[in-house]
Order: C-alpha cells, then sequence, then structure tokens
C-alpha cells in the first residue's frame, strides 16, 4: 500500500496508549497503528487530534508521537498532525516541529481564545496565510461546529481554499441544513479541496448527502476501522442498504462513547476503554484531568461492543 496525493477516504485521529506513569506506551502505539493501516480505504492517520489528547501533551511530546506514526507507517498512509496554539508565532513553531517529524501535512485547529471572544473573518485568512508560507506540507482546516463562535462561514472556507498548500476541509458543521447547503456551494466554489466529516456521533448520515464527501476524518475509525471502513465503503459503492446495515452496528458503541453528545474529553475516555476491550490498549489511562470510567461507563462499553459485534484482536 502506498500513500495517495489526494487526501480522502477514512482518517481516524487516532488514541494514544499510555503507561501508568502517563508517559506514551510507544511499543503498544506502533503496534497499534500497524494493525489500523491494514485496513483498506484508511488512508492516513491524524496524530495529535483532541481524540490523541493534544492539549494535554507537552509541544515536544506531540512532535515525538508524530515521529513515531511516521516512522511506523509514514510509508504506506499519509501522516497528519494535529496543531493547536494561541498565537501564530507560536502555531508555526508547532507546525515546523510536525514537518520536521515527518507530517505530511497539518490539522489547523483554530486559536481557543476564539471559540471565547469570537474573532474577525479577515483575522482567519491572514493566520492560515501566515502558516501556510513558513511550512513546506499541507494543511486540512478544522472547522468547528456551527454553534460556536471559532466558526468559519463558507464564504472564508472559500478563501481559505485559494491558499494553495490547504487540501482539506474537516467539516464538523454539526447542523445538518448548513452542513448540506454549505456542500453544495463548496463543491462548486472550491472543487479542488477534499472534504472530509468530523461527526463522529453520526458518521453515516454525513456521508451520504448530495453532492457528498470524500471520507471522513474521525476518532470514531480508530476504534472499530473495521465497521467504519465498510460502512464508507457502501456509500461509495451507493449501496444505502448495506450502509444502513453497518450504520445499525456502529449504533451501539457510537452510544457506549457519544450517547446525544459531541466528542469530547470524556467521550475520548470512552474510546480508549473501546481500545483496551478490544485488546489493543493494555490500558485505558487519560493524562488528567480526564478521570477514570465509572461502572456504568465500563459496563455501557462492553454491552456496546456486544451489540455491535465487534471482536477482540490479537496483534
Amino acid at each position: 500500500m502506498k500513500k495517495k496525493e489526494k487526501w480522502e477516504n477514512i482518517f481516524p485521529a487516532v488514541c494514544v496508549p499510555l503507561n501508568d506513569d502517563y508517559s506514551v506506551n510507544e511499543a503498544e502505539f506502533r503496534k497499534y497503528l500497524q494493525w489500523l493501516v491494514k485496513f483498506d480505504l484508511i488512508d492516513g492517520i491524524v496524530t495529535n487530534g483532541h481524540t490523541g489528547e493534544i492539549t494535554s501533551f507537552l509541544p515536544h511530546e506531540r512532535a515525538m508521537i508524530t515521529k513515531i506514526a511516521a516512522e511506523e507507517v509514514g510509508d504506506k498512509v499519509t501522516i497528519i498532525s494535529g496543531v493547536s496554539a494561541e498565537s501564530t508565532i507560536e502555531t508555526i513553531e508547532h507546525a515546523l516541529a510536525a514537518q520536521k517529524a515527518g507530517a505530511d501535512g497539518i490539522l489547523l485547529m483554530p486559536p481557543h481564545t476564539w471559540l471565547r471572544f469570537g474573532m474577525k473573518q479577515e483575522a482567519v485568512v491572514k493566520f492560515f496565510k501566515d502558516v501556510a508560507e513558513a511550512i513546506d506540507i499541507g494543511i486540512i482546516i478544522h472547522l468547528y461546529p456551527a454553534g460556536t463562535k471559532a466558526f468559519y462561514p463558507v464564504e472564508t472556507i472559500v478563501e481559505l481554499s485559494k491558499i494553495p498548500n490547504v487540501k482539506t476541509l474537516k467539516m464538523g458543521t454539526r447542523d445538518m441544513a448548513l452542513y448540506e447547503r454549505d456542500l453544495h456551494i463548496l463543491r462548486k466554489k472550491a472543487p479542488e479541496m477534499t472534504i472530509l466529516t468530523c461527526h463522529d456521533e453520526n458518521i453515516v448520515t454525513t456521508m451520504y448527502p448530495y453532492p457528498g464527501v470524500d471520507g471522513a476524518l474521525i476518532g470514531f475509525g480508530c476504534c472499530i476501522p473495521e465497521l467504519i471502513t465498510d460502512a464508507w465503503r457502501a456509500c461509495k459503492n451507493n449501496d444505502f442498504t448495506l450502509a444502513r446495515d453497518h450504520q445499525a452496528k456502529i449504533f451501539y458503541v457510537s452510544q457506549a462513547i457519544y450517547g446525544v453528545g459531541e466528542p469530547s474529553g470524556d467521550a475520548h475516555a470512552r474510546m480508549k476503554e473501546v481500545l483496551k476491550q478490544r485488546g489493543l490498549f493494555t490500558s485505558a489511562l487519560m493524562r488528567l484531568p480526564i478521570l477514570p470510567l465509572n461502572k456504568n461507563e465500563l459496563q455501557g462499553v462492553t454491552d456496546g461492543l456486544k451489540e455491535a459485534g465487534v471482536p477482540k484482536v490479537n496483534l
């Protein structure tokens, strides 16, 4: 398997296994990555996403995690590293570190101050241009939900798509009417940019709307890749009946991880528990302040995996 030039299909945002002292379990992480990339239609690996606890790892640890992924599977799939910082200067520093670590691109998150206070749209465009000019690798736009102050209107995304190394949009609108409308606009006004849904909690629903997406960048893909890739294959083949069958299985795991909410720190803890119960991780430990799961949450994961018929894995 060779990595593709076009960024499409399934890009799991990966969890990172930890030792009891909260350090990265490198040996287990390497085996896990090798397992993931064996699934057809997984064309990329995303380190340092929210699923990968980016805000809990120090900058040098983020670079190390990306370097491990690039060393282990970078010859097979595209390696993307999340980048999250408050200033343009620091963002560029982190982006350059990801580039040096072997990433093919970055997932550029908005500064968290924008979530609290909002921002001028001209500032968004300049932010992306400044980062893009400082690096030699590609960029995925991380679109936050429409209900947040850090949401980029479709007009801004069209402008961002004109930046040469902006390749892909991670589309997390979480407003289906707006999601469908903006898909139409972006297909017409930004035809070269690929679009990946990131709606873990209703993944199959967001794979389907006309004119369609090019795949998904989701944490969900890191713990049940067989179900996610099968569902995506059915969507690509326009096999609606089969896609619904896969969606029915995914539902049980989705309920165990997300309930009726969106991805969050606690949801990512439940995702790590899925990986532990499947035999992929020896520990579901998260970095504090995320706490261990309670008895009901643990049982919910067990029940969800059983209902979905997801087997254990022997690495």
